[in-house]
């Protein structure tokens, strides 16, 4: 993982500190920052807790309550929808967002930088072909459309602010809790691209670009070296865990199957890589470069026999 710099401690705000905000919090705090971390439920703040970061109970669709929360001098935008729909995700995601810039760079004490974690959702379908900050984006979900709709204000409108916004988008989750293990070993895996970042990566990621100062205005794709066909992906999986391969499908003989919902449609017929070179370039390195490296806890955790 890469080391981040010594230049003093910052006080961050973590908006939504969930799966990937707590492990940054985590990260920074053990390197020297204070972490004030934002839940909307009494559940949340407990996890918040047990992690050993300060907690505030606030909710960023309602502006009042973020009062609560201490000034920034770097501001994490980690909020979720549960995977809730289109409508669920503009109040989150856009007049959430929205709503958190003019709270703090209303302050006395207003904050220098804005991390706004989106989604790799927002390039679309490209075939299987490889994407990166240059490529056009092309949502094909209205929830997709919010995410490129929200990605204006985490830069643009942030900038109007005084905030200066990094758009760190990430590809798909996994680590501890999250490996899903049964949906490749027992399959059937329908064909297409994996893109991912394990979660320690995924915060790692932010924390470098706030504490080396990178990305400025920019985005940045945060997935891991090597975007992975899923057959490919499930058969090393069943090699390394001692199972049998599982059942492969293509992508045609899955959606004749006519038993998908209209999400997993959608999935099955978004096929891109995704490449970390520009992150690469800013000199971040991950501790889980491949799926190889970020599943061996998982494996090796595999009830043998």
């Amino acid at each position: 993982m890469s080391e981040p710099s010594t230049t003093g401690a910052e006080r961050v705000v973590i908006l939504g500190c969930g799966y990937v905000g707590l492990e940054l919090g985590r990260q920074l705090r053990a390197a020297g920052h204070d972490v004030v971390a934002v839940r909307r439920s009494d559940d949340g703040l407990d996890a918040v807790e047990s992690a050993g970061l300060e907690a505030v109970r606030a909710d960023v669709t309602d502006p009042h309550s973020l009062a609560a929360v201490p000034d920034a001098d770097w501001l994490v935008f980690a909020a979720s929808t549960g995977g809730r729909g289109a409508d669920a995700a503009r109040e989150t995601y856009v007049e959430g967002l929205r709503a958190s810039i003019d709270a703090f760079a209303d302050r006395d004490s207003a904050p220098d930088r804005l991390v706004y974690t989106s989604s790799t959702g927002v390039y679309g379908d490209h075939g299987g072909d490889w994407v990166d900050e240059s490529t056009p984006l092309s949502p094909t979900t209205e929830k997709t459309e919010v995410l490129v709709e929200a990605e204006s204000i985490a830069t643009d409108y942030a900038e109007e602010r005084g905030v200066d916004g990094t758009i760190a988008r990430f590809a798909g989750l996994y680590g501890p809790d999250r490996y899903r293990l049964e949906r490749y070993l027992e399959g059937p895996v329908t064909a297409g691209y994996l893109n991912m970042v394990h979660r320690d990566d995924a915060a790692g990621a932010v924390r470098y670009l706030l504490s080396e100062d990178l990305a400025r205005g920019e985005p940045v794709l945060v997935v891991d070296d090597e975007p992975v066909s899923k057959h490919e992906f499930a058969d090393w999986l069943a090699d390394a865990c001692g199972v049998d391969r599982p059942e492969k499908r293509t992508k045609e003989a899955r959606l004749a199957a006519g038993d998908l919902s209209e999400a997993a449609r959608r999935r099955i017929l978004t096929s891109k890589r995704c490449s970390n070179a520009h992150l690469r370039s800013l000199g971040y390195e991950f501790t889980f470069p491949t799926f190889r490296e970020g599943y061996r806890a998982a494996v090796d955790g595999f009830p043998s026999g």
